[in-house]
């Protein structure tokens, strides 16, 4: 997988994470990954996972599972940036993706360009037509 793969996985497993309990995430987690790896086919054998997949997996989980040890601290940044916004009422692609950008600005020390661009990106896949420029401008705010 490209990092721009594992970043979508990551984003997945956050959207995925907020419908269910915070103790449950690494259930979900494992659940997730299990889903992903399947065979298309009924018939197909599971293929062996090469030790890179394997390793891009565990990455995969670590991550997520950071990023919702850290969840209340991420929130009340983005709810200290936006005026008439909670996170409460935002919708949870958006929120999903803010989430994910704040915490690899924060915590991982990507460039926030980087971060920014790559949740923009992914807004125009799963967001609505506003999604891309709320995402953005939300970003632009927490990082001026």
């Amino acid at each position: 997988m490209t990092r721009r793969q594992i970043r979508e996985e990551i984003f997945k497993i956050i959207f995925q994470a907020d419908f269910h309990a915070q103790e449950d995430l690494p259930e979900q987690v494992d659940l997730f990954l299990q889903d992903e790896s399947e065979p298309e086919k009924e018939t197909e054998e599971f293929p062996v996972k090469s030790d890179k997949e394997l390793e891009q997996e565990k990455y995969i989980a670590d991550k997520s599972s950071d990023i919702f040890a850290h969840v209340e601290e991420i929130d009340a940044i983005i709810d200290e940036a936006v005026e008439g916004w909670k996170t409460s009422r935002m919708a949870k692609v958006d929120l999903s993706l803010i989430r994910l950008a704040v915490y690899e600005i924060r915590y991982e020390k990507l460039p926030k360009g980087i971060a920014i661009n790559e949740a923009v990106e992914l807004a125009k896949t799963y967001g609505t037509d506003q999604s891309a420029g709320f995402v953005n401008g939300v970003l632009a705010r927490i990082h001026e």
